[in-house]
């Protein structure tokens, strides 16, 4: 009875240690949210968690994206990243449990007479030596520090799959503005090849009207530099297009080529701005919930750190047979078998424990102001989208009406010009003035398309997920290894 109860208290006790995890536990920093954006646009929210790009109405554009989710370099390696920290955590979890080994040989050996003890004669000097055995070790986590190491890890995880997420946030939104420039730069080539052809054909006739005595040799210079000009935009148009399809390229996984084109900027539509609070940032942003993740392994280290303070239980145990005769082997009188128990702790190290603590404490400190610095990005990128959205849809309605005031300015002066009421520096004021009004509506069309898309990136969501599911997946995670 005496010997049952003490059994039964041994074992509760190491039930009690086996329970215990040093270390704090995570608890997320607060942090002050807003209440609501400096603006607020009333929009469905279900409209954040749509593929928002198919709302430009450009079957091409949505294309790119999807070849772009397929083959993407930067996709593949953070898939690849998954893969790594998802075999990290496998490795660590395997900690937990007794490991279990195998061990066999054969040896034949030459022993010497001549040695110490020497080998009598007629004793032979030739033996052989047979051996197998089973080995099972464990290491006990008697105050967890298996279970840090397995937070951590875990949460290493999911940080590199906030990480993939946010390449992919990244990967759609470069494409989308990309494909926005490309279509700008596009519009404004081809009103720089049309106002050229138009002033090229001006400075032609004034080139006859010179000849008649009709214009003065002054505008027809005028004339001549004023085509000039707009042939100077032309090349620089075409370089810059050319350089924005190697980007596209470069996002599609492919070498360098021209990319396919599908609406003009002035046939795409805008899509709409989602709604959400400030607080749902801390939800669905992937560089807030990694940053999260990494506060959440830089803490499990700590308990780490800590558990060397304490013990460490280890058992090991073997089970095996050795003969020097074949045919004895594996009999019971070879059988060989041992259990051993050890326990192990420090008494001084010198600081040595102490400092990886500290250094431990101090990686957590840093993670939680990484932590909140990106909180405060987010909520600043936003903002900043909101505000440019509205202010961006401003700037274009203004010049809008400022391109319909200069063509009719445009219009009057060259008519005045040819009822001979006004020189020809008025006309070329104009057309000067016209021509660079226009490429800069092109502009802001592009920047307000730009500030829609800057909105979905910062203010992340569901899309990102419906993207991401058309991705390639981690080897890992698609052979069905468990993942957290």
């Amino acid at each position: 009875m005496r010997k049952s109860t003490l059994a039964a208290v041994s074992a509760a006790v190491w039930v009690a240690l086996a329970g215990c995890t040093v270390g704090p536990d995570f608890v997320r920093p607060a942090t002050q949210s807003p209440a609501a954006w400096r603006i607020d646009y009333p929009m469905a929210a279900e409209v954040a968690n749509t593929p928002w790009w198919e709302q430009f109405g450009d079957p091409v554009l949505n294309q790119l994206i999807e070849t772009a989710l397929r083959d993407n370099l930067d996709v593949r390696v953070a898939a690849a990243r998954i893969d790594q920290f998802l075999g990290a955590l496998t490795t660590t979890d395997s900690q937990a449990y007794p490991q279990l080994g195998y061990g066999a040989g054969a040896a034949r050996t030459r022993a010497s007479r001549e040695g110490q003890p020497p080998i009598p004669e007629p004793a032979g000097n030739y033996f052989s030596l047979y051996q197998a055995s089973l080995n099972a070790s464990w290491q006990v986590d008697l105050f967890g520090r298996v279970r840090r190491l397995s937070e951590a890890a875990q949460a290493q995880v999911y940080a590199s799959q906030q990480g993939q997420r946010g390449v992919v946030l990244t990967l759609v939104t470069g494409v989308a503005a990309s494909y926005i420039a490309l279509r700008a730069l596009d519009r404004q080539l081809e009103i720089a090849r049309s106002t050229a052809a138009n002033f090229g054909e001006t400075a032609r006739i004034f080139d006859l009207r010179f000849k008649r005595g009709l214009v003065s040799q002054t505008e027809v210079t005028q004339v001549r530099s004023q085509y000039q000009q707009a042939l100077t935009a032309i090349p620089t148009f075409e370089q810059q297009i050319a350089a924005l399809e190697n980007q596209i390229s470069i996002l599609l996984g492919r070498d360098p080529a021209p990319i396919p084109r599908g609406k003009t900027i002035d046939e795409l539509a805008a899509p709409l701005i989602p709604a959400g609070l400030p607080s749902d940032l801390l939800q669905r942003r992937p560089d807030i919930l990694a940053a999260e993740q990494n506060l959440v392994a830089a803490n499990a280290s700590i308990g780490v750190a800590r558990s060397l303070y304490y013990p460490s239980l280890s058992l090991t145990g073997a089970l095996g047979s050795t003969s020097t005769s074949f045919g004895n082997f594996l009999t019971g009188p070879a059988t060989t078998w041992s259990v051993v128990a050890g326990l192990t702790g420090p008494i001084f190290t010198f600081g040595a424990i102490e400092g990886q603590v500290r250094s431990a404490e101090a990686q957590k400190a840093q993670a939680e102001l990484v932590y909140r610095q990106t909180v405060l990005g987010a909520f600043r990128d936003t903002n900043n989208a909101l505000i440019g959205t509205q202010k961006s849809i401003e700037g274009v309605e203004y010049q809008r009406g400022r391109v319909r005031a200069l063509r009719e300015f445009a219009r009057l002066s060259r008519l005045k010009f040819e009822a001979g009421l006004v020189g020809y520096l008025e006309v070329l004021v104009a057309d000067n003035e016209l021509f660079a009004a226009e490429l800069a509506f092109v502009n802001l069309q592009a920047n307000r398309y730009a500030q829609a898309i800057n909105v979905y990136q910062a203010m992340g969501g569901g899309w990102v997920d419906v993207a991401d599911a058309r991705t390639p997946r981690p080897v890992g995670m698609a052979g069905g290894q468990r993942t957290p």
